[in-house]
C-alpha cells in the first residue's frame, strides 16, 4: 500500500493560472469535472531533471479534448508554462509525478449540456512527490467482473476522466486483496489492467492486446519501440486469460506504475513466481529511454 509523502503536505497546486497553496487548491461546484467527469487527464513523470514522452502527453490531451469539443483549448506552450511553473514552484526534477487535468470548464447551470459551458476551459496541475505505485519486485492479480469499454460505445482514445469502470475493477481487487484487476473486453479478451497496459512473453517474443478497448499507453508506446530497436519480436494480438497463466513473463505499464511483473494471476502463479530476465532488462531500458527522451525542465542546469 503505497503511503503519503510528508513533503507532499506543503505543495503548491497550479489551478487555473493560479499557483494556490494545497489546502486552498479548489474548483466550482459548476465545473464540469464535478457535474458529470467531463474532463481529461494525462499522468507524467519527471526522470532528473526532464518530463517523460511531455510532447505526446500534450498531444492526447489536446487530441481528446477536441473530440469531446472542449471550447478555448489552452495551447501546448501555455500548458507547458503552467507546468513548469508548478515543478519550479515545488522545487521537483525527479521522482514526482504529475496529474494533468483539462476540464470542460464551469458551467452557468448545473445540467450535462456542453452548451451551459461559456467560460472556457478549467486546467489543473497537481505535481505531487510519488515513486512509482508499484513495486519492481511484482504484484498479484485477478480478473475482474467489469468488462473494459468497447469502443462501440466509448472510444479508449479518449483519455477521460470519467473512470468508473476502472474503479469497478479496482473495487475487485481491492476485495481480493491483490494489487491490481484484470480487465476483460467483450469478447473475453485481455484488455488492460484497471490502470496499466499489460505484456506478455511467450517463447522469446512480446505480445501485448491490441489498442481496441484498452488504452493505447504511452509507455506501452516506448516498449514497443525499445523492442524495435533492441530487435525484440513484439507484436499486438487478442490474448486469453490462459496465455496470462501459462506466460513465460508477465508485466504491466504505466506512467504510474514504470514496468511491473505479474507474478500471480487468479492465484495461479506466472512465470515460477520470479522475475524474468527480459522484464528486468527492458525495466532498465525503459529508465533509460524515458530520461534520454524526456523534456529538460528549463530551470534546471543541464548536466552536460
Amino acid at each position: 500500500m503505497q503511503k503519503p509523502d510528508p513533503r507532499n503536505a506543503d505543495i503548491v497546486v497550479h489551478v487555473n493560472g493560479k499557483l494556490v497553496a494545497r489546502d486552498a487548491a479548489r474548483i466550482s461546484v459548476f465545473d464540469s469535472a464535478v457535474q458529470g467527469g467531463d474532463a481529461v487527464w494525462e499522468g507524467l513523470r519527471v526522470y532528473k531533471g526532464r518530463i517523460a514522452a511531455l510532447g505526446e502527453h500534450l498531444e492526447r490531451l489536446q487530441n481528446s479534448a477536441k473530440t469531446l469539443a472542449f471550447a478555448r483549448v489552452p495551447d501546448s506552450d501555455e500548458i507547458r508554462e503552467a507546468i513548469f511553473a508548478t515543478l519550479q514552484a515545488n522545487g521537483m526534477t525527479d521522482d514526482a509525478h504529475i496529474r494533468l487535468t483539462l476540464t470542460r470548464g464551469e458551467k452557468i447551470t448545473s445540467g450535462m449540456n456542453p452548451k451551459l459551458n461559456q467560460s472556457g476551459c478549467s486546467l489543473i496541475v497537481l505535481a505531487e512527490w510519488k515513486p512509482p505505485v508499484y513495486s519492481d519486485d511484482g504484484i498479484r492479480v485477478v480478473t475482474s467482473t467489469i468488462r473494459r469499454n468497447t469502443p462501440q460505445c466509448l472510444d479508449s482514445k479518449i483519455h477521460h476522466n470519467n473512470l468508473l469502470n476502472n474503479i469497478l475493477a479496482a473495487i475487485d481487487a481491492n476485495v481480493a486483496g491483490v494489487d491490481s484487476a484484470v480487465m476483460l473486453d467483450v469478447h473475453g479478451f485481455i484488455s488492460e489492467t484497471n490502470d496499466t497496459n499489460i505484456f506478455l512473453v511467450q517463447k522469446g517474443e512480446l505480445v501485448t492486446p491490441f489498442a481496441d478497448a484498452c488504452l493505447p499507453g504511452l509507455t506501452r508506446r516506448m516498449i514497443m519501440k525499445i523492442a524495435r530497436a533492441e530487435k525484440i519480436p513484439a507484436a499486438e494480438k487478442n490474448l486469453s486469460l490462459t496465455e496470462l497463466y501459462t506466460a513465460d513473463e508477465a508485466f504491466t505499464t504505466g506512467t504510474m506504475g514504470e514496468l511491473t511483473p505479474i507474478l500471480e494471476a487468479d492465484g495461479r502463479i506466472v512465470a515460477n513466481g520470479k522475475i524474468g530476465t527480459l522484464t528486468r532488462r527492458l525495466q532498465t531500458l525503459h529508465r533509460e529511454f524515458a530520461y534520454e527522451t524526456g523534456e529538460p525542465l528549463p530551470f534546471v542546469s543541464s548536466p552536460d
